[in-house]
């Protein structure tokens, strides 16, 4: 598994190989039917995904049952949003008249690695095909809002976002750590010494790629055994221009003011939300930032009221904010989940255990309705009452809010059609 703090020098070469095709609508629009695709609105759109990776107790933080024997130890308080929240989450219940929960979802995959996949795709695991995740999904739909854009159209933060699937290594995750440091672009090559290796390059020139391939291939293979020489130029090319754009100072967050910092929570996930809203504001169009530590099967109440809660409560509604502030609520939706939930059931180490039956995600910006709870489940949780809600209507809500068509389908290598979002269904009440 890569880390998430950077990709490999293969990983990151063949990525840039496949970046370097952006400027062609053969990549950014050869792969997509479109039918009856209304327009995109001429503002940038732009996702970030708040990932709480491991399964957080949303029965806990969303959907509290106050008094039953499944109901543990937090109490519900009153929100700017016609709901209750956790008594731990006081800074995001100010904001929820813009995020709206969705508490009935139900879904089939109580497994860490296969919830994950699920919920990033829409499509359960096949050994047969790899599906794109959400970032890939949407920063390909979203491309041509921003040809100016020169950093990766979808960062990943301290998270395992997943993979492009069958949309190709141009659209794979860009992955950073909170401190925003990209370690030389994943290449082991410092400032100097590629621009050594561009100016030999420019200086070869079309006898580079005319020359054979005893003289030549042996020194492309140090870079990548897959790129063909034309292509190493390009790859070289596009990196320089990333390593030297000022775009890049969007993941620089140490540059904020120290006041900016302690507002998100000077922390890996706060640093990671902060980067975030820099990132969207370069016209980034998908970012994700993992929040792990959730799977909670002992000590459960302890771990949210004085670790994770205050964690993702200070960081969420600073990020709602800073968006609102900036003036860019209206083109950025937000979306918190994670794979699964736990069991209403608190087990003999009080903790909770894995449970994908009843849960709830929290959603908003967009043209996504705030303010609003959607579903509802029963009185101690173990089921939903009302209609129930899957991965892949989220993933469908969500690229509605985005402006995204739902009757795009992409074709699988394999030439197989696949519908967006994996044919999910609009939850209808969070829009007007």
């Amino acid at each position: 598994m890569k880390t998430p703090t950077g990709m490999s020098r293969r990983h990151f070469m063949t990525h840039m190989a496949g970046a370097s095709a952006l400027t062609g609508s053969s990549m950014a629009l050869g792969n997509t039917i479109r039918q009856n695709a209304p327009d995109l609105k001429k503002r940038r759109k732009s996702a970030i995904l708040l990932w709480m990776g491991g399964g957080p107790s949303t029965m806990d933080i969303w959907d509290l049952k106050p008094g039953a024997p499944t109901g543990g130890e937090f109490k519900p308080i009153s929100t700017a949003g016609d709901m209750q929240i956790s008594e731990h989450m006081p800074m995001t219940a100010k904001i929820m008249d813009r995020m709206s929960i969705v508490r009935s979802m139900s879904t089939r995959e109580a497994d860490h690695g296969r919830g994950r996949y699920y919920m990033h795709t829409g499509y359960v695991p096949n050994p047969n095909m790899e599906h794109p995740t959400y970032g890939s999904v949407i920063s390909h739909e979203t491309i041509s809002q921003r040809p100016e854009l020169e950093i990766p159209p979808f960062v990943s933060v301290g998270s395992d976002a997943g993979g492009p699937g069958f949309l190709g290594m141009a659209w794979a995750p860009f992955s950073v750590g909170s401190n925003g440091q990209v370690r030389n672009l994943g290449l082991g090559l410092d400032t100097e010494r590629m621009l050594l290796r561009k100016k030999m390059l420019e200086g070869f020139g079309s006898n580079f790629i005319d020359r054979k391939p005893s003289d030549v291939l042996a020194e492309m293979k140090k870079v990548n055994r897959g790129i063909a020489a034309k292509e190493h130029m390009e790859v070289i090319d596009k990196t320089w221009n990333l390593m030297t754009s000022k775009q890049m100072d969007a993941f620089k967050v140490n540059q904020e003011q120290p006041a900016a910092l302690e507002r998100y929570g000077n922390n890996a996930f706060g640093r990671g939300c902060l980067m975030a809203r820099r990132l969207v504001e370069q016209g980034v169009p998908f970012i994700e930032v993992g929040n792990g530590g959730w799977d909670n099967h002992g000590n459960i109440f302890p771990t949210l009221r004085d670790t994770k809660l205050p964690t993702i409560d200070r960081a969420m509604s600073a990020l709602v904010e800073d968006l609102t502030e900036r003036g860019l609520w209206e083109d950025t939706v937000v979306i918190w989940m994670g794979e699964f939930s736990r069991t209403p059931r608190i087990n003999g180490n009080a903790g909770r255990d894995h449970w994908a039956r009843s849960w709830s995600v929290a959603v908003g910006g967009g043209d996504i309705k705030g303010g609003m709870a959607v579903g509802a489940t029963s009185e101690d949780g173990t089921k939903v009452i009302t209609e129930p809600y899957s991965s892949e209507d989220l993933m469908a809500t969500v690229c509605k809010g985005l402006g995204i068509s739902l009757n795009t389908t992409f074709t699988s290598r394999n030439n197989r059609p696949m519908k967006i979002a994996n044919g999910g269904k609009v939850i209808k009440e969070l829009f007007s």
